[in-house]
Order: C-alpha cells, then sequence, then structure tokens
C-alpha cells in the first residue's frame, strides 16, 4: 500500500510539471529598481524598497531580497540610493498634439500681464520671415498682475500687437484654447472687419462702438485659424509629417518629464488617430494614450466603427470615446451660464453645438 502511495505521488508531481511548468521556473525582470522608496498605492503594502519589471508589466514589488530572485544577467538594475519611486501620474484631460504645438511656439503662460506678452511677439517678429504666422499660447486674463489699458471686461485691443507685428499675423491662444487674440494683419488675412458677423456658437468680442479688439471665443477662433492653414497650405506631405513627428516627440517628452506616463486626449481626427497609430507602430509613443474621436456628425456614423481601438501597439494606444462640446470655458468666458458672469454682465456663455 505505501509503494503505491508514493508512486501516485510521483506521477502526480510529474503531471503537475507538465501541466504548469512555469511555477517550476523563475520570471526574468527585464528591469529591477533597488535600494529605494516604492510607493506603491496599495493599502497591504503601501511602501516597499523594490520593484521587478518585465515589459510593461510589474511582476513583484517587495524587499531588496525578495527581488533579488527575479535578476538575471540581462536584467538592468537600477540602484535608487534611497530615492522615492511613485506610479506614474495619468491626466484625465489634456490635448496631446496641442501640447506638442504648444512647445513649438511662444510659451505666454508666465507673462504677468499683456505688455510682457506684446514684447514677446515684437522679439518674435524681428526674426520671423516676412508672412510667416507667430503664435503662441497660454495667457489668461485674470492672471495678469493688471488690466491691460484699454480693455473690454479684461481683454486687450490689438493695436499694440499690431505695432510691433504690422507685416506678420499673429495668433494667440487662450489657456484654455477656448479664445484667442488676433493682430489686424491676421484679421485682414482672415477677412475679419468691424462688420463680420459672429459665426454660429462664437463671438468675435467688440467694443461698445462695435469695433472689434482682436479677441474671438469659441468658433469664432476658426475664422483666424483658417486664414492660418490657408497660408500653411503651401507645405509639402513630408514637411507636415515632420512637423507632427516633432510635435509628438515634444509632447512625450513634456509628459515624462512631469512623471505623466498615461494620457487622456480630449479630441483628435481620424486622420491624426491614423498618424498615432503609425507612431505607435514605430515605438514613438513612450507614453499611454487614450483618444477620443473629435469629428462631425456625418463622420462618426461613417467611420467610428472602424476606430475602436484597445491596447494598440503594446498598450500605448486606445481608442474609445467621442469628444462633443456643448458649450465653451470659464477662463474665456464661453461657458453657458444661466445668469450673466459677474465681471462681464453682458455675457451668459455660448452654445457652441445647438
Amino acid at each position: 500500500m505505501r509503494m503505491c502511495n508514493i508512486r501516485v505521488f510521483l506521477v502526480a508531481v510529474l503531471l503537475t510539471g507538465m501541466v504548469f511548468p512555469g511555477c517550476f521556473q523563475r520570471r526574468t525582470a527585464d528591469l529591477v529598481l533597488m535600494h529605494g522608496k516604492v510607493v506603491t498605492v496599495d493599502e497591504n503594502l503601501p511602501e516597499a524598497q523594490a520593484i521587478a519589471v518585465q515589459g510593461d508589466r510589474i511582476l513583484a514589488v517587495g524587499s531588496d531580497q525578495e527581488i533579488q530572485r527575479y535578476i538575471r544577467r540581462q536584467t538592468k538594475v537600477i540602484d535608487l540610493n534611497g530615492a522615492l519611486a511613485i506610479p506614474g501620474f495619468i491626466d484625465g484631460h489634456a490635448h496631446f498634439m496641442g501640447l506638442g504645438r504648444a512647445k513649438m511656439q511662444l510659451d505666454l503662460t508666465r507673462a504677468k500681464n499683456w505688455d510682457e506678452i506684446v514684447a514677446m511677439v515684437a522679439e518674435a517678429a524681428k526674426k520671423a520671415r516676412p508672412g510667416e504666422w507667430i503664435t503662441g499660447r497660454g495667457w489668461h486674463q485674470e492672471k495678469w498682475d493688471r488690466p491691460p489699458k484699454p480693455n473690454v471686461g479684461g481683454l486687450p485691443y490689438h493695436d499694440k500687437l499690431s505695432a510691433v507685428s504690422p507685416d506678420n499675423p499673429v495668433m494667440l491662444t487662450h489657456a484654455s484654447g477656448h479664445s484667442c487674440i488676433a493682430n489686424a494683419k491676421a484679421m485682414e488675412l482672415a477677412g475679419v472687419t468691424d462688420t463680420t458677423a459672429n459665426p454660429p456658437g462664437g463671438e468675435i468680442v467688440r467694443d461698445a462702438r462695435g469695433r472689434a479688439i482682436g479677441v474671438f471665443r469659441e468658433t469664432a477662433q476658426g475664422l483666424i485659424s483658417a486664414a492660418m492653414q490657408r497660408s500653411r497650405a503651401r507645405r509639402t506631405p513630408e514637411q507636415i509629417e515632420a512637423e507632427r513627428r516633432k510635435m509628438v516627440r515634444l509632447a512625450v517628452r513634456e509628459c515624462l518629464s512631469k512623471g505623466i506616463t498615461s494620457f487622456h486626449d480630449a479630441g483628435e481626427s481620424f486622420e491624426m488617430i491614423d498618424f498615432l497609430k503609425k507612431m505607435a507602430d514605430e515605438g514613438e509613443l513612450s507614453i499611454r494614450l487614450y483618444v477620443m474621436v473629435r469629428a462631425g456628425n456625418d463622420a462618426l456614423r461613417e467611420h467610428l466603427k472602424e476606430y475602436k481601438i484597445v491596447g494598440y501597439g503594446n498598450n500605448h494606444l486606445t481608442v474609445r470615446a467621442v469628444k462633443e462640446y456643448m458649450d465653451g470655458a470659464l477662463g474665456s468666458h464661453g461657458a453657458w451660464l444661466l445668469e450673466p458672469y459677474a465681471d462681464l454682465p453682458t455675457n451668459t456663455g455660448l452654445n457652441v453645438t445647438p
């Protein structure tokens, strides 16, 4: 009876080894971080010394001694020397290609007032080619240390901007992306005058006399951006792709420099999604993108079913949401309110998609 039991036990062990060979093999980490302060966001083990990674998955978290067994000759080991290691941040709402584009133009986020922005444009105009567009992003009138003079609801007139850049069109986008300031040259190229009608869902800001001051809210920005696109239509496909590649690389670099490893991209066209797939294929996406489709209803009906993408490019690209606008943003006085703005009693915002 004892011999029979031993034979049954040996057979069971052999069968287990054949069915579950991984249980008897130690997995090898591609990357190990050791001697650090690893924050896990796991209440059962809130802090550890080391972490082992294989591909895009965490193998184990624990003490230096516990993680040692995942190290082989080919494992890259980084000694943190007590430094902090935390999970990457997830940006819940931003614009990936817009971030890259912003790194290629004037950064207006640190400007203390309108005069500083005018000075920045003046310097850019000295270096710009004749007719070249000067662009910037990040201004916010509520964050300036003093209001511009004159102003309409805290927003500047374009006159100073036009004086320092008479021959180069200028388009400066608000921090929210929901309004812009243009100079006289840009408005000339766009065909905008004091009598130009507001487009549906947009506003050309005017003073009490009906003069267009150079600020465009919501869909009215399209008047200026369309003029810029017309002037850039002469670019070759190779130039367009090179610019897009640069935008992706700059956006990735900016995200990773701030610890952002996953990014909710709030609105890309089908064409841009195709380009992002191409970049993922080439290994150029070093962060994970969760992309929302932004397109008209007709285009959505025709193409949306082809663009449900989950975990593409080794889990670096997912497309499974749609971006639609109902109104604008608070900072640009475009958010659609039930009552007028306290600092702009003549305005209740805009319904940009009736």
